[in-house]
């Protein structure tokens, strides 16, 4: 009889080098995001800064983990998440770059801002998480675990 169950498919099958690979880059990202709690944070056009700022960066943190650990269990709902999550990404950069004045970020950062190497790096940024988003898409039957929870 309990031979007929059938094993646990998240152990079943291995997981893609691409999987560890997300699995480290949004781990680094989670990092990241706390690290940067207490700095001014753009969003959608404006700068959030103090408290709005700490909270919006203890939200985003609770995202990452939350990304981090449907990764490790392989959370379908993670897949969903995960290219929801890029797409704010792109489209909170491409807004920031569009209308967030240079001026304000130079007041914030202290220094000066070469307008066409900002351009370049928001670019760059948003052509990597459309890759890895892309990367994400194609990984789709990596993520084998169907519960809504993570534990």
């Amino acid at each position: 009889m309990i031979e007929d169950l059938p094993e646990d498919t998240e152990e079943a099958q291995p997981r893609s080098q691409a999987m560890i690979m997300l699995t480290g880059l949004y781990l680094f990202l989670l990092v990241m995001t706390v690290m940067s709690y207490g700095q001014p944070v753009p969003f959608f056009g404006r700068i959030l800064e103090g408290r709005a700022a700490q909270i919006f960066i203890g939200l985003d943190s609770l995202v990452c983990l939350h990304l981090f650990l449907g990764l490790l269990k392989r959370q379908r709902l993670t897949w969903y998440l995960l290219l929801s999550y890029n797409s704010y990404e792109v489209l909170n950069t491409l807004v920031n770059l569009w209308l967030v004045p240079r001026k304000e970020l130079e007041r914030i950062l202290e220094r000066t801002i070469d307008p066409g190497g900002m351009l370049f790096s928001n670019l760059c940024t948003v052509g990597i998480i459309l890759w890895i988003s892309w990367v994400i898409r194609r990984q789709r039957e990596q993520f084998t675990n169907h519960s809504p929870y993570l534990f």
